[in-house]
């Protein structure tokens, strides 16, 4: 017979607790611990699909192990590939993120209409069928082998992968289902973990690849307890603000690839577009004659791609002049600043500095730095900089450009838009051939060279 107890769990981080405490030893928040009713149910009785009850393991040695490139699936999607680290590994189990509206289900089904040769369970527990098949008639008019169902029971879940033998399932979302060894509601830290730990045991041993939808908090962090992102494989944030068209997917954790990836789509009234150059759409076409805007060529895992960095400086109309940064490190800013003044002789400190990085991103490569103070003195001396220059560096304390990473990709980019000229570190024209790019390179050492190239 099942033994039941009432432990107290934390609401943040999921410790548990014999009693009540006020502040959690962990994480240190406050009147966070939940009264829960555990119902302590033994292994074998746990929910796992018929067939694929779990056998003891025995060790074996490393050399024995045969571990052979295991063909990936291709998602058709070279956005969500990328991320991925080249499709979705058999047998993974992928979370992905993001605020309530940013279109987490939109991806995902639109996704799963896209995968014709795959049989696909798509798992709903917060949509009816109709919804679903009205989201469906709208992303897509293609015809495709995926079943749904909407359920919240994740003995019943497993029933269903029994009967149909899905190649891919996807829960949407992974905090509204339960399980019956659990006496706790749906969404509790409990449930999303004995869940999620249930999910992944299916999915290692099937060999089924599983994609969880999660909802986020009001910090912005994945719901639940923190051990869900240590549970999968890999954890996708799908972020952007609802009043741009843009939306990013980033990757926070994947143990088959690269977390610096990130693929960009727009949002449209027919479902989520790749942008497979986002250089074209995130520099404006007509900022001639305008001060204050400058264009960098950064890159973001193995992609690079031109961003348009605007500042605005004016008289401090406060005693305190204010500095605010959006998609850009504030921090840094003020480390730039604080560059101009001391080194360049440049008086900002009674000045407001505002610096916004245009479409939305958030960059923290620092081979910007140079189009940002770039901007901000063109802004303060009200002097445009030519519409056909861009620019990457790093600066230094002393005032110096240091050398950037992969400098050739940044021109490549810059010369397929139709750019004249490039400012770039002086260090990076070494290992560069010169009578290859059609583009001028203008190599500055100091802060001082490059407003000279820029302004005369």
């Amino acid at each position: 017979m099942a033994k039941e107890k009432s432990v107290y769990v934390c609401s943040n981080c999921g410790q548990e607790s014999p009693k009540w405490v006020g502040k959690c030893p962990v994480c240190g928040e406050w009147n966070t611990y939940v009264e829960q009713v555990v119902r302590k149910e033994p292994a074998s009785h746990r929910a796992m699909p018929s067939g694929m009850e779990r056998q003891k393991p025995k060790p074996i040695a490393l050399h024995e192990i045969e571990a052979d490139d295991e063909p990936r699936v291709d998602m058709h999607d070279e956005e969500l590939n990328r991320v991925l680290g080249g499709g979705l590994v058999p047998g993974s189990l992928v979370l992905i993120g993001g605020e309530p509206g940013i279109g987490k289900s939109t991806l995902v089904m639109q996704t799963a209409l896209h995968i014709p040769e795959k049989r696909i369970l798509y798992v709903s527990g917060e949509e009816s069928e109709r919804q679903l098949k009205l989201r469906a008639d709208r992303l897509s008019t293609r015809s495709s082998d995926c079943l749904i169902v909407c359920e919240t029971s994740l003995e019943q879940i497993y029933v269903h992968i029994k009967n149909t033998h899905p190649d891919i399932v996807i829960i949407d979302s992974i905090q509204t289902i339960s399980t019956e060894g659990v006496e706790s509601s749906p969404g509790s830290i409990t449930q999303v973990r004995e869940c999620s730990a249930s999910i992944l045991r299916f999915a290692k041993e099937s060999h089924t690849p599983v994609l969880l939808i999660g909802h986020i908090n009001k910090e912005g962090s994945i719901a639940g307890p923190k051990v869900l992102e240590h549970i999968v494989d890999t954890v996708l944030q799908f972020e952007g603000d609802q009043h741009y068209m843009y939306r990013i997917l980033r990757s926070i954790k994947n143990r088959f690839g690269s977390t610096a990836e990130l693929g960009i789509y727009e949002m449209r009234q027919d479902g989520l577009r790749q942008v497979s150059n986002p250089s074209e759409l995130l520099l404006s076409q007509d900022h001639e004659g305008m001060s204050g805007v400058a264009i960098a060529s950064t890159i973001e895992g193995a992609r690079p791609f031109l961003i348009e960095t605007q500042a605005l400086v004016s008289t401090a109309v406060y005693g305190t002049p204010q500095r605010s940064a959006t998609g850009f490190d504030t921090r840094r800013m003020n480390m730039l600043l604080a560059v101009l003044e001391k080194r360049v002789g440049f008086k900002l400190a009674q000045k407001d500095v505002f610096l916004n990085i245009a479409g939305g991103l958030r960059v923290n490569d620092p081979a910007i730095d140079l189009a940002v103070i770039s901007a901000i003195l063109s802004s303060n001396m009200d002097a445009p900089i030519e519409t056909e220059v861009c620019m990457a560096g790093e600066i230094g304390l002393s005032g110096e450009i240091r050398p950037v990473s992969r400098i050739e990709q940044r021109i490549s980019e810059a010369e397929k838009l139709g750019f004249k000229r490039f400012l770039l570190p002086k260090y990076n024209l070494q290992g560069i051939d010169k009578k290859k790019p059609k583009i001028e390179l203008i190599p500055v050492r100091k802060v001082e060279e490059a407003f000279r190239a820029l302004f005369g």
